[in-house]
């Protein structure tokens, strides 16, 4: 994608972004996205099929970062420099929700914050597979792996919701230890 194409693309999720902090996702029309980002219609269609098809970049975009850096173990805000223990990947991940790169803090606990929220538990399935469930021989449980998964994904987006919610009076370290406290004994 060359310079002009992701200023486009940038501008359109700058706009869409904003207009979810001010409503409900169901009711943001393309005009409404198109006129905020100041693109033409065929420039819209041109990037993305149709809203839907925004949304599912925009979170792939933000969770794909996200849950990317958590596993770039050279970005680590003077973690864990040992890289040792496999749960500092969550850690981490909060590390970069605390940051609150491109208002993913406020698309989480927005109108349409259901829709994010099962995006980010979607985009955390394979953190948890290989960082907890793998790592920790969990797939010799008398569970299916994939409900294991599913679990510990919707427990630790649950705490995310948790913690914004409390306005994230709580650390990164602290939320691990909470997360690995609940966690530890179902592995």
């Amino acid at each position: 994608m060359d310079r002009r194409q992701q200023k486009t693309r940038t501008a359109i999720f700058s706009a869409f972004t904003a207009l979810l902090a001010e409503k409900s996702y169901h009711k943001i029309t393309v005009q409404e996205i198109i006129d905020a980002a100041n693109v033409g219609r065929t420039t819209f269609y041109a990037h993305f099929a149709a809203k839907d098809d925004l949304l599912q970049a925009l979170c792939q975009e933000l969770f794909g970062h996200i849950v990317g850096s958590a596993l770039d173990r050279t970005h680590t805000h003077g973690l864990y420099s040992d890289g040792s223990a496999p749960e500092s990947v969550f850690c981490h991940l909060l590390q970069h929700l605390r940051e609150n790169d491109n208002n993913i803090l406020g698309l989480l606990a927005c109108q349409s914050s259901e829709i994010f929220l099962r995006y980010f538990k979607n985009s955390l399935n394979e953190l948890v597979r290989t960082q907890l469930v793998e790592r920790r021989g969990a797939a010799q449980l008398p569970l299916p792996q994939d409900f294991l998964i599913n679990h510990i994904s919707g427990s630790f987006v649950e705490m995310v919701l948790w913690w914004i919610k409390g306005r994230m009076k709580q650390t990164p370290e602290e939320l691990d230890g909470y997360f690995r406290a609940v966690i530890e004994p179902v592995l």
